[in-house]
């Protein structure tokens, strides 16, 4: 899993080798508790030439020097204090930080998506939509449960229905973006805050073949001619973290269709409950969870407003 906003200049790294389910926790607890916009997890299973499970390791990156004792304090929260004595601090070169991340990890297949490397692309079968996306300074490999959540609704929405208007919201990668594009072949507008990501999405969208579908831009939320161009959405895609989600729910449910659906993504079980009142403080319902590797997504969907309550709001207008 990697998580957090991109911090573009990181030189600080924390590392900590622990079990899966720490290295989990301790992930979960720092992109939680510091700066998104500064600070990053990683948390993988470490290559052993072993048919066994491997140890796992888990990295946090910092755009600034970290308060070691702020971090080792966040990890004997997480997983005690012996285990915090076992964190080390070192200085890493910006431009690898997800590079270095990412290093062994193995194609992603979720559904009929393939996400994988350009080393693994004869992993990819006869039917796969194969999404290539290398390590970038942007969130969206694939790995992440937030990101696998997401893909997994995506694959369930297109064996029901086929949307109008797809809006991406914080698109990373644009990994999200493309593998809608590529599923329902149609455009699917999509925008993040960190002009990195903008630049990376659109070179993955152009090495998928999916340019003419995914032009991303540069947008606070969707404070952006482009996306509120697109409007009314009836499937919105925002794999962010809590906070922004919630601060969110006003503007999107604007720009959300009646009967349309919102997957909502990077959230931690405790964050659930504050999102989901949210969004239906704004007549947005969920209707469907899925919980990967600690990481909750939710579907959530707005009700089409029934034909005798059209006729009563068209009585009281005229």
């Amino acid at each position: 899993m990697l998580e957090g906003l991109p911090p573009n200049d990181a030189s600080y790294l924390m590392r900590l080798r622990c079990d899966a389910a720490t290295a989990l926790r301790v992930a979960a607890i720092v992109v939680e508790s510091l700066d998104p916009a500064d600070t990053a997890a990683a948390a993988f299973e470490e290559e052993v030439n072993s048919p066994d499970a491997g140890p796992w390791i888990v990295e946090a990156y910092f755009g600034s020097a970290p308060d070691e004792g702020q971090v080792r304090a966040l990890v004997a929260a997480a997983a005690g204090h012996q285990t915090a004595k076992a964190v080390r601090f070192g200085r890493v070169e910006a431009r690898d930080w997800v590079t270095h991340s990412l290093e062994g990890l193995a194609p992603v297949r979720v559904g009929r998506f393939l996400v994988h490397g350009a080393h693994d692309r004869a992993a990819a079968r006869a039917h796969d939509i194969r999404i290539e996306i290398e390590a970038a300074l942007a969130f969206g490999t694939g790995h992440h449960g937030s990101t696998r959540a997401c893909l997994a609704f995506i694959d369930r929405i297109a064996r029901r229905r086929r949307p109008r208007a797809v809006l991406d919201v914080g698109t990373g990668t644009g990994v999200l973006a493309i593998a809608a594009a590529r599923l329902f072949h149609m455009q699917v507008r999509a925008g993040d805050i960190d002009p990195i990501a903008v630049a990376t999405a659109k070179a993955n969208a152009q090495r998928n073949r999916a340019a003419t579908f995914v032009r991303p831009v540069q947008a606070r939320g969707i404070n952006h001619r482009a996306l509120q161009g697109g409007a009314p959405y009836d499937l919105v895609i925002a794999n962010i973290l809590a906070a922004p989600l919630r601060k969110l729910a006003p503007a999107l449910a604007q720009v959300l269709a009646p009967g349309g659906e919102i997957i909502l993504s990077g959230l931690l079980a405790r964050d659930v409950r504050g999102v989901v009142s949210a969004y239906r403080m704004q007549n947005i319902a969920l209707v469907g969870r899925l919980d990967i590797d600690g990481w909750a997504t939710l579907l959530m969907r707005r009700p089409i407003p029934s034909p005798r309550k059209r006729s009563e709001t068209g009585r009281g207008l005229g």
